[in-house]
């Protein structure tokens, strides 16, 4: 991947993060939290192993994670570099649509409310769609095995996050929960 593409595709992903601490900062109060230790096994680890995964550099030159899956074009590099920036921009107004209901981890607010509008019209968890696509992007950007492990790991925690939230949110507003599981997709539409 030429090195402009990787300053592009690493700007991308530390504005995302900018922007990600920044609107954190005002939230609901939280009524209902998983365990810290559930959180740092469960999903803070897989993202830091993935996010490591990820990172352009050339620890992998040499071992199978660094061997391509996808040829070293440069319009490959650039659709990647396009999905991901696609992902990190559904994410991002997902987060601004679920507004001071939102957490980084697993949680039920104060006054928690079911959002159903914007991207939540579309799938359930926006946020992970998102960002599996960022990730799904930047696997193909980079072109390497490497990639592809670190989305499968966020995916699976990723899945098993949104499990439990589903569950918290089920028991939380009941059939109204129950029925816009009926109507939207968890992750992709109309498919998964």
């Amino acid at each position: 991947m030429p090195f402009s593409m990787t300053t592009l595709l690493n700007a991308c992903w530390v504005l995302f993060v900018l922007y990600w601490i920044w609107s954190a900062r005002q939230v609901k109060s939280t009524a209902r939290t998983e365990p810290a230790w559930s959180r740092l096994f469960k999903y803070w680890l897989p993202l830091l192993i993935a996010a490591v995964l990820m990172e352009p550099n050339r620890w992998y030159r040499g071992s199978m994670l660094g061997g391509r899956f996808l040829p070293e074009l440069d319009w490959l590099a650039l659709t990647g570099l396009v999905l991901t920036i696609a992902g990190l921009l559904f994410a991002c107004w997902a987060r601004v649509v679920l507004g001071n209901n939102w957490s980084a981890v697993v949680q039920l607010k104060q006054d928690h409310e079911l959002i159903e509008r914007g991207p939540y019209r579309y799938v359930r968890h926006p946020i992970y769609t998102g960002l599996l696509l960022a990730f799904l992007g930047t696997a193909v950007a980079i072109g390497e095995w490497r990639g592809l492990l670190a989305l499968v790991i966020v995916a699976v925690s990723f899945w098993r996050k949104l499990r439990l939230e589903e569950r918290w949110l089920a028991e939380q507003f009941g059939a109204a929960y129950t029925d816009y599981m009926r109507r939207v997709k968890a992750l992709i539409p109309g498919i998964l």
